[in-house]
């Protein structure tokens, strides 16, 4: 079995582009009207809510998100890929897709397409137990609270990976 410290070790070189900076996982809940956007802290262990992004246009679209990517050092992105419950791809999952394809593009980046299905049913119960009124409130910030379920469920999924791999299993 493998040392703890050595995998997180591991872990945060990973994280570390060539100039020795530690580089975030910036996560997207891709709507049609709104993107809620969430953000690694820098050892990639939790995901916090950054801001949900009222959609106007392709161009300021990418603009905001190019503001993002910047301002917190992303090195990668993770999108939620919202498939149908049988796993075929829904027509949202196909938007969620060329956003992503977008990003690559765009910023160069590695992303990731992360199964996101019941993600929203899932954020309105940790709003329902926060006891976060229905409407204009909870619409604000459900797409937030989606993208840091996505985002966090990703670098949970990434940690358990590398720890099998540096235990030898």
């Amino acid at each position: 079995m493998g040392h703890p410290d050595l995998w997180q070790a591991r872990r945060y070189t990973r994280l570390m582009d060539a100039a020795g900076l530690v580089r975030r996982v910036v996560g997207f809940d891709v709507g049609d009207r709104r993107i809620g956007v969430a953000v690694s802290d820098p050892l990639g262990y939790t995901a916090q809510p950054l801001f949900t992004l009222h959609r106007t246009s392709r161009r300021a679209d990418l603009k905001a998100v190019a503001r993002v990517l910047r301002k917190h050092d992303a090195g990668e992105a993770v999108v939620g890929n919202p498939l149908y419950m049988s796993g075929d791809q829904s027509p949202q999952a196909a938007k969620a897709q060329a956003f992503a394809e977008e990003l690559r593009q765009e910023f160069g980046l590695t992303v990731h397409l992360w199964d996101e299905r019941l993600t929203t049913a899932e954020a309105h119960r940790h709003l329902d137990a926060g006891g976060h009124a229905a409407g204009r409130e909870r619409k604000g910030i459900i797409d937030q609270v989606a993208a840091v379920l996505i985002l966090q469920s990703f670098l949970d999924a990434r940690a358990n990976r590398d720890a099998r791999e540096s235990s030898g299993k």
